[in-house]
């Protein structure tokens, strides 16, 4: 039962009837040993007729007969006794598994079931095969899973009749029967009506738990923040250019929201480039002019600094006082921060995870962004949010993705899209090129540097690596250092963050020119000299990571080059993805290809937004559902918010058993 809680999860029963079988075995095929051929499948009752032990490295046989022929069951493991017991000479027994041939003779091996038919016992016809983990045989999961269905009643209809009606989908619980004891192979199928249906409750159970979510939080007290316009006035005007048509939509959304008696909590989604830290900013004067103070929370301390250097001038012209906190302030330093932050001399804090210490505290906090926020847990929120008095949050999200995947992940969010690039914004010309011409690229990164330009080389290990054949960050640092000597800077996660700091710091400042890293680069950075980001071994990177290293040059006033190197034989996936980023500048449209190549994938991973993980939704076969459950949860929600109806207390249930208990709380306290 360890073995099954495992792999289960730990919520036994729901998890077990919500694990759906990958594929089916048909044993239908109930035949005459001489009607058989190589291999079927096939379900023979046949009389033994006599034992021929394991000798040297033979198999211990047992001949069955019918009135058609002869079946040889061969065992190379198990004992002697045992196999006599399980097989009695003239009894009758029921054997199936797969038929193939030994010296013109039909065998067996190792059959899946053997039963005795005088005891009305008989191999399912349809078997559903599990996932499995190490120890755990499949006939115990599936008599243990069965035997939960058989403990499941019927369940009221919590969807819509005409839904039900217009898919030709059955009731909940047939569904289930049919997944767990399928009388066709095709029952367990991703796409058939059976297991349609289930990931479509499913769907609508979570959208119906972040319907519910967002009205509870709605009615939360907060407080309505409001401003003169005098600190976003100064900081508009020390802008270089004019806010695009997105950045404006998206303040006015964040400005409305934040002036409302309930708690904002608002996903400020954009591409790389898209201006979201201006947008963050004019938030945080917006909570300065009503004399609140705001927190930006980034995931590193790199990132962080990097966001500091961004926001300070622009704070500064608002005469808006600001610090950076990171764990790597210490002593004094860290001391006057505090104090600052604690008395209300500082307005805004830019800091990573050192924000969330006990000692760390606000006179009076009223804005939250996080950046980022795939990298923090609903907890970090949650500890941030306790600092202050209801503040309202904002959190950033630079990975572009579908819109119908954010209503799944990000339900529970309003939502702001920054989809236009600020003006002068060249596009980046990418190239892809086998890593035979790396000479050629090594030589273009020198006479970049003659200009005043500077490059990135992006690698994916650290260390060369004896089971994996990908260029090592340090070795590719020694090589090119020995080629252009101190214009070669290193940066990689293992590094203190002092060093990476300190490296960043001479590449920014045009003491060294390229900078050889791993992903540490991937989000944050901004160097505006930077124009060529050569990234080894591309065909290793997902299509959105790529898409952000890219980000990383172009965001000066001349055009960025992307080489992407790649090393032969190219899978057919890998060339798509590559020709794709090649192809296309446009994170909204790189995302929605992405979502096509591997049907979500990672996007639909949820543990960072606190809700449990699809069991019964395939995101290849089910993501058109996601649209269509989100609006019938919408239109229920707004019915009967406090789930009260018939149909309510039925969506109660989908809630429990879905793994939603809590959503279903909020709508019992109104």
């Amino acid at each position: 039962m360890e073995l099954i809680a495992k792999l289960a999860g730990g919520r036994l029963v729901r998890d077990l009837l919500f694990l759906p079988p990958h594929a089916a075995i048909d044993r239908r095929l109930r035949a005459r040993i001489a009607d058989t051929n190589d291999g079927d499948i096939a379900t023979i009752e046949a009389e033994v007729d006599g034992h021929l032990p394991a000798y040297k490295n033979l198999p211990h046989r047992i001949r069955l007969r019918d009135e058609t022929g002869f079946l040889s069951v061969a065992y190379f493991r198990g004992h002697e006794d045992m196999l006599r017991r399980m097989w009695p000479l003239g009894q009758k027994r029921l054997v199936s598994g797969k038929i193939t041939f030994f010296d013109g003779m039909r065998q067996m091996l190792h059959p899946d079931h053997v039963v005795d038919p005088s005891l009305g016992d008989a191999p399912p016809p349809v078997e559903p095969v599990y996932p499995l983990t190490q120890g755990l045989a499949g006939r115990t999961l599936s008599k243990t899973i069965l035997l939960a269905l058989d403990g499941v009643s019927e369940a009221p209809e919590w969807l819509e009749p005409t839904t039900v009606k217009a898919h030709d989908w059955p009731d909940f619980r047939t569904a289930l029967e049919h997944l767990h004891r399928p009388t066709a192979p095709d029952d367990v199928a991703a796409q058939n009506l059976f297991r349609t249906r289930l990931a479509y409750d499913e769907l609508f159970a979570r959208q119906c738990a972040l319907r519910l979510r967002r009205a509870h939080r709605r009615r939360e007290p907060g407080r309505a923040i409001t401003g003169d316009g005098r600190l976003t006035a100064s900081l508009l005007a020390r802008l270089p250019y004019t806010p695009t048509g997105a950045q404006t939509r998206s303040v006015d959304e964040i400005f409305a929201d934040m002036a409302q008696p309930a708690p904002m909590l608002r996903l400020l989604q954009g591409d790389v480039g898209s201006g979201k830290t201006v947008v963050a900013a004019l938030a945080m004067a917006r909570a300065a002019e009503a004399g609140l103070q705001s927190a930006l929370m980034a995931p590193t301390d790199l990132l962080a600094r990097q966001h500091g250097a961004t926001l300070e001038p622009l704070l500064t012209a608002a005469d808006i006082r600001m610090a950076v906190l990171t764990g790597r302030d210490k002593g004094a330093t860290r001391r006057d921060i505090l104090s600052s932050l604690a008395s209300g001399n500082v307005s805004v804090v830019v800091g990573t995870h050192a924000l969330f210490q006990d000692d760390v505290a606000f006179q009076d906090l009223g804005l939250i962004v996080i950046d980022e926020q795939h990298r923090f847990g609903v907890s970090d929120r949650m500890r941030m949010v306790a600092k202050g008095v209801a503040p309202h949050v904002l959190v950033m999200s630079a990975t572009p993705i579908p819109r119908t995947l954010a209503l799944s992940i990000h339900g529970d969010m309003d939502l702001s899209v920054l989809d236009e690039k600020p003006p002068g914004r060249q596009p980046i010309r990418t190239v892809a090129m086998p890593t035979s011409r790396m000479a050629e690229v090594i030589d273009a990164i020198e006479h970049a540097s003659k200009r005043g330009e500077r490059a990135y080389w992006v690698c994916p290990l650290i260390e060369d690596s004896e089971a994996i054949d990908l260029p090592a960050v340090l070795d590719r640092y020694a090589e090119l250092k020995g080629r252009f000597g101190s214009g070669v800077e290193i940066m990689h996660g293992q590094m203190p963050p002092a060093e990476r700091e300190a490296a960043m710091e001479r590449f920014r400042r045009g003491l060294s020119f390229l900078m050889v890293a791993t992903t540490v680069i991937e989000v944050g950075v901004n160097v505006p000299e930077a124009t060529i980001m050569v990234i080894e071994h591309a065909d290793q990177f997902g299509l959105a990571q790529l898409h952000q290293l890219r980000g990383r040059v172009g965001r000066g006033e001349k055009q960025g080059s992307c080489v992407l190197l790649w090393q032969a034989p190219l899978g057919e996936a890998a060339k798509q993805r590559l020709d794709t980023l090649r192809r296309n500048d446009d994170g909204f449209v790189i995302a929605e290809a992405d979502y096509r190549m591997r049907g979500a994938g990672d996007m639909l991973g949820t543990q960072q937004s606190g809700l449990p993980p699809f069991r019964l939704v395939s995101p290849e076969a089910h993501a058109g559902l996601l649209g269509a459950a989100d609006k019938e949860a919408r239109l229920a929600i707004e019915r009967d918010p406090d789930l009260t109806t018939a149909r309510g207390l039925a969506i109660r249930i989908a809630l429990r058993l879905f793994g939603y208990a809590e959503a279903a709380e909020l709508a019992r306290s109104g």
